[in-house]
């Protein structure tokens, strides 16, 4: 598969504090796939996405994007980005129609507003002044800003971060539309829903440094236990029983109670993201928030 991004012995060091935000990261994202960067706040995230949108340059180390070094691109590697930022910044005295086309008239292309507004549920609300807009509608505005210029790759920065869940779910099936059409996302979130939902892989950063790079399956069933429980009712009484999962076919109790028992629920041993981003991390994933 197409590599877009190339990233080799990444380190970054802030000038004023002398603060390494990275030490030698190297990963890859590749054509067409949503990845995740996670980790808790401070970990370099957001220090990675700055560099690869070229907001910080005087990085050590090798990046390229489509098979060319990074830094030999010019402002046309703009028109290929799509950026939604955490905390949306609008004009709000300007309505929300017309903050989008202020910022269309930054890019070469453009999509169509009214037809990005639509499928985020505010074509009818384009006209209002986006101080009176709520944050939910704020942040809907924002992923329609993300892709007014039919960007190839979208770096999103908590995209569904204070949204209710049908408007959640609009966003995420828009992001899927854009993968399956050919986009590549990068992804930075403390939503592990999102991450599981959305991602092919993730990577977690923690201190500068890559802990974990790999498919959300892939850490579930590495970082998983090899059981399933299962409940059941026996003489009018929930019961339950954990079970090796290797050979389980061959467990003749396992076996007895699936043919004999109304089968309440039947659960595998494998542990949630939320537990695998404190294992890799050693940080509780709420303090990213």
């Amino acid at each position: 598969m197409e590599k877009i991004f190339e990233v080799k012995n990444l380190s970054y060091t802030y000038r004023k504090n002398q603060v390494q935000a990275l030490k030698d990261i190297s990963f890859d994202v590749k054509k067409g796939e949503v990845f995740g960067i996670l980790g808790p706040s401070g970990a370099g995230k957001s220090t990675t996405q700055k560099i690869l949108i070229k907001l910080l340059k005087d990085f050590k180390g090798e990046i390229e994007y489509l098979g060319q070094p990074l830094n030999s691109f010019g402002n046309q590697f703009y028109e290929d980005v799509g950026v939604g930022f955490e905390l949306p910044v609008h004009f709000s005295k300007l309505t929300g129609k017309e903050n989008m086309e202020f910022f269309a008239r930054l890019y070469k292309k453009h999509a169509d507003i009214d037809d990005l507004l639509e499928k985020v549920g505010l074509l009818e609300d384009k006209d209002r002044m986006v101080g009176d807009y709520s944050k939910g509608m704020k942040m809907r505005l924002n992923f329609v800003r993300a892709m007014l210029n039919d960007p190839k790759i979208l770096f999103l920065d908590e995209a569904t971060n204070g949204l209710d869940p049908k408007n959640a779910y609009i966003i995420k099936q828009l992001i899927r539309e854009f993968k399956h059409a050919g986009g590549t996302v990068i992804l930075s979130t403390h939503l592990m829903n999102d991450v599981e939902e959305l991602c092919d892989r993730i990577a977690f950063i923690s201190g500068g440094v890559i802990r974990e790079i790999s498919t959300p399956r892939e850490l579930k069933i590495r970082y998983g236990k090899r059981i399933v429980d299962v409940e059941y009712r026996l003489n009018g009484q929930t019961e339950s029983e954990t079970f090796d999962l290797e050979k389980i076919g061959e467990n003749q109790k396992f076996l007895d109670i699936l043919k004999n028992n109304q089968i309440e629920t039947i659960h595998s041993g494998e542990t949630s993201l939320d537990d695998i981003f404190i294992k890799v991390t050693g940080e509780n994933i709420h303090e990213d928030a």
